[in-house]
């Protein structure tokens, strides 16, 4: 085996020259046939998919997207500027940076959407920004209300960056300040985002009275025109909705979700539904119940527990019921 280049040590194919080998390359590549740009397919049909996605038509996205709409991702970038901000940033040196950069990316934001008549998007800045030490001290109580309602808390700091409701509840408070001032869309993207990351489900229209907690939390569905009070504590997979209609369309600006009033908590899986269902202070509403209707204070809501059957196993070995034998 001949020596390499250097003269020590054994010499290989691979000790070419890169030069050579990279001159080989591009050869190969040259004679190959060239890849389809359309990736097969004919032109024809794709200049048919452009003619029909192109334009603006009659129809409900086309109407949504020619009218322009701000970027989801725009909103999403700045909710999770704001909402860090208002859970992890105390130092006075960062907040001089951060708050004009929450600002000035908000009214670029509002800029984008159509606001009420005799509203600006410095003006809804500005107020915006009058009320974050307010928001501050709402999610403070939240997460105090967090560690009262859970055992399993090992302290505020777990809670503050670990529970889903604290996240969902610090955007949702966010999104409730521009759905007061008339914005349109963005706080529903910030909903969505909330829900899509923690599967708490806030419309930013809901009134949430302070230190409310969401123990576990997936599942959890709150309407638009819910009422919440304060000390009031849900468990996962409670719904505070609405009931279905034929044409709910003509419901659009009424209430339709329930009210709860202080000092009530909901067990898991619960339904209340209607705009007219008013939960009364101090009232437990447990696992499973469906509500349609009015309770009042103080009251105890409980569903009929299902009725388990226990089936021991016989002595003729027989199959139990519902229970297919193994195949031979």
């Amino acid at each position: 085996m001949a020596a390499n280049a250097s003269g020590v040590g054994p010499r290989s194919d691979s000790d070419e020259p890169v030069t050579v080998r990279a001159a080989e390359r591009r050869a190969r590549v040259a004679g190959a046939p060239q890849a389809d740009p359309h990736g097969g397919c004919p032109p024809e049909a794709i200049e048919a998919a452009v003619r029909g996605l192109s334009g603006c038509s009659e129809d409900p996205l086309s109407q949504a997207v020619c009218r322009g709409i701000v970027d989801p991702a725009h909103v999403v970038a700045w909710t999770a500027r704001t909402e860090r901000l208002l859970r992890f940033q105390f130092d006075r040196s960062e907040l001089r940076v951060e708050i004009p950069a929450v600002a000035e990316q908000l009214t670029e934001l509002l800029r984008q959407v159509d606001l009420p008549e005799n509203t600006s998007a410095a003006s809804v800045t500005a107020d915006f920004i009058v009320r974050l030490v307010g928001l501050r001290e709402m999610l403070s109580d939240d997460v105090a209300a967090a560690f009262a309602g859970d055992p399993a808390a090992t302290g505020y700091e777990e809670i503050a960056v670990a529970y889903p409701s604290v996240l969902a509840l610090s955007i949702h408070r966010i999104a409730h300040e521009l759905y007061l001032r008339g914005v349109p869309l963005i706080p529903r993207i910030m909903s969505e985002s909330a829900h899509d990351r923690t599967g708490i489900d806030i419309h930013p229209g809901a009134r949430i009275g302070g230190h409310f907690f969401i123990d576990h939390g997936t599942g959890v569905v709150i309407g638009e025109t819910t009422e919440i009070g304060h000390n009031v504590r849900l468990y996962q997979g409670v719904t505070l909705g609405a009931t279905s209609l034929r044409d709910a369309s003509s419901k659009r600006g009424v209430k339709r979700h329930p009210t709860v009033e202080d000092d009530v908590t909901i067990y898991a899986g619960a339904k209340i539904l209607g705009g007219e269902t008013v939960i009364g202070a101090g009232s437990v509403i447990g696992g499973n119940v469906w509500l349609t209707e009015s309770v009042p204070p103080g009251s105890r809501v409980m569903a009929d527990p299902p009725r388990n059957v226990v089936h021991s196993e016989n002595s003729l070995g027989e199959p139990l019921p519902l229970q297919l034998p193994w195949e031979e």
